[in-house]
């Protein structure tokens, strides 16, 4: 329970997760429920796009990750 209570709270801004086996993720907290914890990621490790035209205002979309709460190991602001 204090993961979901760690997460309301930093809701809507960018944090470092890390998680019980290690790995660490980053992004922004859009939403939480009683299980997981969805984060909005930057696309920076995903495929370039080196057009420079993008019709009708498109943009790539940044991913969103779902992670479990019971697999959070530490949460700080970035």
């Amino acid at each position: 329970m204090d993961a979901y209570y760690s997460c309301t709270r930093f809701m809507c801004q960018r944090v470092r997760i890390i998680t019980r086996d290690g790995y660490v993720h980053e992004g922004r907290i859009v939403k939480v429920d009683r299980d997981h914890v969805y984060l909005e990621t930057d696309r920076r490790d995903g495929p370039v796009n080196t057009s420079a035209f993008q019709p009708f205002g498109f943009r790539a979309r940044n991913s969103i990750l779902t992670l479990s709460l019971f697999t959070l190991l530490a949460i700080a602001l970035i």
